[in-house]
């Protein structure tokens, strides 16, 4: 099977399994995403999504936050791992949105790259689920899955991002990633499926006989 049929295939059923795709973090305002996907580095939505509340209460906007001590910031992110690093950044960079951008996110993916704490996906995800611009922001577990299906063999996040924009069409990048991170979550998890068990490796791999070992990001 070529690597457009398999691409093909996947789009489709996708759209099948996935015709509605909600953003997974909860939010009111860009910023508020902006915060919520720099918190779920290395942390799970539903965790983010039990901190969030608490954090907003205390501040849901940069004028506010950036008044907030990192140490009171820290002690409610813990929960999210990595906290010291996550508070400094939430704190920093919402001194940033006001000082720099006016109290506004920036709607560009390299002012948003220069944000403490917000490297390429983080940014990609704010571009294409709050301003709709394309974009396929690729983690690890995307990154795993695009090895099982034979979309990329790149060796990092980077080069499978690429070759993903490449295997489909760009209008339908945006939906596509959330579409792949909940059948990830669903059928293709790393202990629930080893290129062989899911619907989706089963059809892009039908002869696939031994495990298949993904690249790690």
């Amino acid at each position: 099977m070529l690597r457009s049929e398999r691409a093909l295939y996947i789009r489709e059923r996708l759209e099948q399994l996935y015709p509605e795709t909600p953003i997974p973090l909860d939010h009111a305002t860009v910023y508020q995403l902006l915060v919520a996907v720099l918190l779920s580095a290395q942390c799970t939505d539903e965790r983010v999504n039990q901190v969030t509340p608490k954090l907003f209460a205390v501040a849901d906007n940069p004028y506010d936050m950036q008044h907030i001590p990192v140490g009171e910031i820290y002690q409610i992110v813990r929960p999210c791992g990595l906290a010291p690093k996550k508070s400094r950044a939430i704190a920093e960079l919402s001194s940033i949105i006001v000082n720099q951008h006016a109290g506004k996110v920036p709607e560009d993916m390299a002012l948003l790259e220069q944000l403490p704490g917000v490297g390429h996906k983080t940014a990609s995800v704010v571009m294409s689920q709050a301003f709709g611009q394309p974009t396929f922001p690729v983690d690890t577990h995307i990154y795993r899955l695009a090895q099982r299906w034979g979309i990329t063999r790149a060796k990092n996040v980077a080069g499978a991002e690429a070759d993903l924009k490449k295997a489909f069409p760009r209008e339908s990048w945006n939906k596509l990633h959330l579409q792949i991170i909940f059948y990830g979550r669903e059928y293709c998890s790393a202990r629930g499926c080893d290129g062989r068990v899911c619907e989706i490796c089963r059809h892009c791999y039908p002869y696939r006989k031994n495990p298949f070992v993904a690249r790690k990001a």
